[in-house]
Order: structure tokens, then C-alpha cells, then sequence
């Protein structure tokens, strides 16, 4: 149980470690959406089929999704530190690697080691906000972390465009490559766990440590499925992921297909677009941390917090027919906002129910099942796109995803229940 009666400390610590996820996340949209972003380009330039860059986004999905298993695991037993040092070594490597490959065969080369590595980012930084905060200000902290998403996505399209032109495509890999490097110095010299941090006063600490903290233990593969906490998780991940993955890779695609958007001006759209979706993570973490503040159940708080970021997704649906390109804009930009707002508070799940030293790896298995779903929506868009020519049928699977996901977890735990860490210490 935690101990309302510790006041909240003046420290900021905590916060800077937030705001070291959040740049990680903008590094890693960053790197994954240069080549969406290129990909009119040298989609014209190299003849690649629409089948063919479907491929593309499936095979790093597999990638992405299986290694967020292994990663989820592994971080549970080497932390958060160590965990995104490997992870964005990884798919810098995989990012720069780019460069060597003309044709979509060829990129799936540098697209899986991106895949792996970029699989650690949300198992690494949930492990690093479960160690840095308590349940009251979690959802929050990973709003705002989660917001760095948008932010990746706002400046890929503002700066790619504009290397590629002036310089040629392959220094937008290598110049965006450099900027991990940077981030893993800082992230090497300033993170290490409450504890261990010597900066940290001790009011910052014992509101940090208000939840009890459970040293790390192994725990079966089998014990995971057998909890209802874990398929909830893992449910909404599978349904609502497939929505975002399609909005990374064929946002570009659409507003050059249906208005005719050329390269140098795809950043007006989509910074409005991940403009709202910023807006959408911070307040969807915000509204349930406030609600849970205001002595509502962490139940029905995660829950109608939801709600409310599914309802936003429901226009997209009418998104294909809008009179010009600005009204699509809203429509989509509305359903981001609504994606993010609901995952902020999907991802505080396992925090929010299963112990410390579980937690990873049922992450891990959520990042698994959504990328299982990313896989299945992929092959979908590429059919639709390569047969109907229209994005209608996707933006209408989109439309209805959330209010279907919250309606699964809700099926699956009516309430949220907190796994008994004791009972399963004590299965043989």
C-alpha cells in the first residue's frame, strides 16, 4: 500500500530522468520515420511497389515484436540503465545502416537491427518511470515521455526533407544517427536508480519509494499467462498499436496520394497532426492522475481516461471524405490525440498491477502482441492500398479500434486487481 501521509518534495530529479526518456523517444520516432518520410522519393526513384514497402513495415514489426519480448526480460533482470544503452546501440547501428541499400530487400538488412534495438525503448523507459515514480504521478510522467513520439514525428518531416535535398538522402540517416550518440553520453553520465543517485535528497526519495519497492526475482513464462492482468494488457496493445504503427508509416504516403503533398511540404500537416497527439499523451496522462488524485479507484480513473481518448478516434473514420486537406488534418490529428491519450494510461497498466519485477515482462509481451496486430494491419493497408486505392477501410478499422480495445481489457478485468507478488513467490 502506499503512504498518502509522505508530502511531495521540492526535488526535480525524477523529472530530469522524464525528460531523458522523453528525448529518447523523440530519437527513436525520429530514426524509425526517416524513410517513411523518404519514401515517395525513393519509392519514384528506385520503383518500390506498394507491396514491397507493406513488406518493409511488416518485417520490422516482427523484428520489433519479438525482441520486445526478449528485451522486457532482459531489462528485468539488467535495469533500465543498461537496457537503453544496448537498445539504442542497437538501432543506431541498424539507422545508419541504411545507407548501403537501394532497394526494399535490401533496407529489411538495416531495418531489423532498428527493429531490435528500437524494441527496448518503452520496456526500458516504463522500467526507468516504474523505478522513478510512484503509481500517483506514473501515468503522468509516462504522458509526457509518450509525448516524444509526436515530437519525433513533427521533426522528421521538418528536417529529413531538407537534408535529403541539400545534401542527399543518406545523410538524413547518418546526421540523425549522430544524435543518439549524444543522447547516450548524457544518458550514461546522469542515469542511475534513486538510490544510487547521490544528487537526490532524501524527501525525493521517500516520495519516490511511497509505493513499496520488491527486489527483482525470475518469474515463469507460464505464471504470466495464467493472469488475467497479462491477456488485458496484452489485448489492447494488439488492437490499438496496429492504429499508430499504420499513421508512422503511411501518414506521408496519404497526404501525397490524396492532396498531393509534395516531400519539402509534409511538415505542415503532420506537425499539426502529432501537434494534437502531443496534446492528447499529456492530457490522457494528466486526466487520470488527476482523477485517481481527486480519491477515484486507479480503476475507474485508467478507465475514463480511456473513454474519453477513444471517443476521439471515432471521426477519423469520415477522414477520406473531408471537403480539403486541413479538415483531414483535424480528423486524423483528433484520433492521434485520442491513440496517445489512451496508451499513456494502457502502458501505466502493468505498473499499476503487476509488482516491480514482473513488470517488464509483460511489457514485453504487450509490445509482442501489438506488433502481431502492426503485422496483420500492414498486410491489410498494403491489399487495400494496392487494390481499393483508398485509405476509407483503414481509417475506419482505425475509428473503432479503441472503443473495442477498452471494451476487451474491461471484459478481461472488470476491476484492477493487484497481482499478489506473495503467492507467486511461492509457486514452486
Amino acid at each position: 500500500m502506499s503512504n498518502p501521509t509522505i508530502p511531495k518534495p521540492s526535488g526535480k530529479v525524477r523529472w530530469i530522468v522524464c525528460a531523458l526518456l522523453f528525448f529518447a523517444v523523440v530519437l527513436s520516432y525520429v530514426d524509425r520515420l526517416v524513410l517513411p518520410t523518404l519514401k515517395p522519393d525513393l519509392q519514384a526513384r528506385y520503383s518500390w511497389s506498394e507491396s514491397g514497402y507493406a513488406d518493409l513495415a511488416i518485417w520490422f514489426q516482427a523484428g520489433y515484436g519479438i525482441s520486445y519480448v526478449f528485451f522486457g526480460r532482459l531489462i528485468d533482470k539488467i535495469g533500465a540503465r543498461a537496457g537503453y544503452t544496448l537498445a539504442v546501440s542497437l538501432w543506431t547501428i541498424g539507422h545508419v545502416a541504411h545507407i548501403f541499400f537501394t532497394s526494399t530487400a535490401g533496407m529489411l538488412l538495416a531495418r531489423i537491427p532498428l527493429a531490435i534495438g528500437e524494441a527496448g525503448t518503452f520496456p526500458a523507459a516504463i522500467a526507468a518511470t516504474n523505478e522513478w515514480f510512484p503509481k500517483k504521478e506514473r501515468a503522468f510522467a509516462i504522458g509526457i515521455f509518450n509525448a516524444g513520439s509526436n515530437v519525433g514525428a513533427i521533426l522528421t518531416p521538418l528536417i529529413v526533407p531538407i537534408i535529403a535535398v541539400t545534401l542527399g538522402w543518406r545523410w538524413a540517416f547518418i546526421l540523425t544517427g549522430l544524435l543518439t550518440v549524444i543522447w547516450l553520453v548524457a544518458w550514461l553520465s546522469f542515469y542511475r536508480s534513486p538510490r544510487e543517485k547521490k544528487s537526490l535528497s532524501a524527501e525525493e526519495l521517500a516520495w519516490i519509494e511511497t509505493d513499496p519497492v520488491e527486489p527483482q526475482r525470475p518469474v515463469k513464462w507460464a505464471t504470466l499467462f495464467r493472469l488475467r492482468q497479462t491477456w488485458a494488457y496484452m489485448a489492447g496493445r494488439f488492437l490499438i498499436d496496429p492504429v499508430w504503427w499504420t499513421f508512422l508509416f503511411w501518414l506521408p504516403d496519404f497526404f501525397n496520394k490524396q492532396y498531393g503533398v509534395k516531400m519539402l511540404d509534409f511538415g505542415p500537416p503532420l506537425i499539426a497532426v502529432y501537434l494534437l497527439a502531443d496534446v492528447g499523451s499529456v492530457a490522457g496522462g494528466w486526466a487520470s492522475s488527476r482523477f485517481i488524485g481527486r480519491g477515484w479507484s486507479i480503476n475507474r480513473g485508467r478507465k475514463t481516461a480511456m473513454l474519453l481518448a477513444a471517443l476521439c478516434a471515432v471521426p477519423i473514420a469520415f477522414a477520406t471524405h473531408a471537403p480539403n486537406m486541413w479538415v483531414a488534418v483535424a480528423l486524423i490529428g483528433l484520433a492521434c490525440a485520442g491513440h496517445q491519450g489512451f496508451s499513456a494510461n494502457l502502458y501505466a497498466l502493468p505498473g499499476d498491477v503487476f509488482p516491480r519485477w514482473m513488470a517488464g515482462s509483460v511489457v514485453g509481451l504487450g509490445g509482442l502482441a501489438g506488433a502481431i496486430g502492426g503485422m496483420i494491419m500492414a498486410k491489410f493497408a498494403g491489399v487495400i492500398l494496392e487494390t481499393v486505392g483508398s485509405y476509407g477501410p483503414i481509417f475506419a478499422v482505425a475509428s473503432c479500434a479503441y472503443l473495442i480495445a477498452l471494451g476487451t481489457i474491461h471484459l478481461i478485468i472488470p476491476r484492477y486487481q493487484t497481482v499478489d507478488s506473495a503467492a507467486i513467490r511461492a509457486e514452486p
